[in-house]
């Protein structure tokens, strides 16, 4: 009886769970392209290099399926996620608004937040917006469009940081945390503390959400969380000792994909594993995770600051003359810090057909010291990741599919 038990359990793991990942093939591809990568390729340690390439394929009822390749994978080797971690807390967002379920409380309702705290700011207007007021909304658009910290850290304060963690636990990110602001030192005491929130409409409240305060720590085991040989405080001041990211956000590639792919096939997992999102929430974020900065009126943008491929690096790097191909699509959450560039990203060819997931990580910090602004981003990890989305995306057009996707649910621009 045992037996059958056992077997029947192991039938219910998804094949994508079940099967060995490729590690072999990211690095063929790699060396046979020593033009691109060969100074990567001799010092992947010091680059920190880890890449997480999964091709999909359509059933006949257009469910995708997937197979996944990676280099150098690996969830216990701390690296700075930076802005990445603002995909999630979007989701969350909307996904905790849907949860309150109260009426007139919408991602458009306008907000306003108090500081309840030390070192806490209060905000009650926003010019970006057509009305002049925050929202979740609009935080998200600055989010997906430019990466913007404050529109994060407002998120942050909405959702509440045990929260957030629960909720990341709950999705399956299981080597996550996000327990900090961004760009504003916000470590100890300060970030377990989040301000207190008020939705309105005409000046009544909707919804008020009072200060809180988190207990918890969220402990993780990692390698590769001190580094370095020094790094520059506040004051500008070199401290020749090592730099320490103990305490800091957590959110490895695989979990990356992994939500990534959740927002944007959620037909692909059991309803009971999904987000839960509207179907209008789910084309708003897709929507505004694939647009330019130029295709968008609220918030505006200048684009000598934010060009048109500001945020896709994979494909695009950060290159401001770049030519847009314009039956590509990426939909995708960049980060770039301390010296590391990452980007998680799907990208989508309509005209041809094609569809991939890419998320690849990269630093370079030559002298070793943190804090500093002195990385090789343009002449390292910027064409890095330029270059490697683009052999993928050759490598994808090799590919023979039994099946022709229908990608108009990811179409906006038609």
């Amino acid at each position: 009886m045992h037996k059958y038990l056992t077997l029947f359990f192991i039938s219910l793991i998804p094949y994508s769970f079940a099967q060995k990942m490729d590690t072999i093939y990211l690095e063929k591809l790699l060396k046979s392209h020593p033009e691109l990568f060969q100074k990567i390729l001799d010092h992947p340690n010091k680059n920190e290099v880890q890449i997480l390439y999964t091709q999909i394929d359509r059933d006949k009822n257009n469910i995708p399926h997937f197979t996944s390749f990676s280099y150098r994978l690996d969830p216990n080797w701390y690296f700075y996620p930076a802005s990445t971690v603002k995909l999630p807390t979007a989701i969350l967002a909307l996904e905790k608004i849907n949860e309150l379920n109260l009426s007139g409380l919408s991602k458009d309702t306008p907000l306003r937040i108090d500081s309840s705290y030390e070192k806490q700011t209060a905000v009650s207007k926003d010019e970006s917006a057509i009305n002049g007021l925050p929202s979740v909304g609009q935080y998200i658009k600055k989010i997906l469009l430019t990466s913007d910290n404050d529109a994060q850290n407002r998120l942050f304060e909405f959702i509440g940081r045990a929260e957030l963690n629960s909720k990341l636990q709950k999705h399956g990110a299981q080597n996550s945390r996000i327990v900090n602001r961004l760009a504003i030192g916000d470590k100890g005491i300060w970030a377990k503390h989040t301000n207190s929130i008020t939705f309105y409409q005409e000046d009544k409240p909707v919804y008020k959400q009072e200060a809180q305060y988190d207990l918890n720590d969220y402990p993780i085991k990692l390698q590769n969380t001190v580094q370095g040989k020094g790094y520059m405080n506040d004051k500008d001041e070199i401290i020749h000792e090592p730099w320490s990211f103990e305490g800091l956000n957590v959110y490895p590639l695989d979990d990356q994909q992994m939500i990534l792919k959740k927002l944007l096939f959620p037909e692909a997992f059991e309803r009971r594993e999904r987000f839960k999102l509207s179907k209008e929430d789910y084309s708003f974020l897709y929507d505004y995770m694939s647009r330019y900065p130029f295709e968008s009126d609220y918030p505006k943008y200048d684009t000598t600051e934010f060009w048109s491929t500001y945020s896709k690096l994979l494909f695009y790097g950060r290159e401001k003359e770049a030519s847009i191909n314009p039956n590509i699509r990426i939909f995708n959450k960049y980060g770039d810090s301390y010296g590391y560039n990452i980007d998680n990203a799907y990208i989508v060819d309509f005209e041809k057909g094609i569809e991939f997931l890419l998320a690849v990580v990269v630093q370079s910090n030559e002298n070793g010291i943190y804090n500093d602004g002195i990385y090789e981003y343009d002449t390292v990890t910027y064409p890095f990741l330029k270059n490697i989305g683009q052999v993928i995306y050759q490598e994808e057009l090799k590919r023979d599919k039994k099946v022709k996707p229908d990608l108009s649910k990811f179409n906006f621009r038609k």
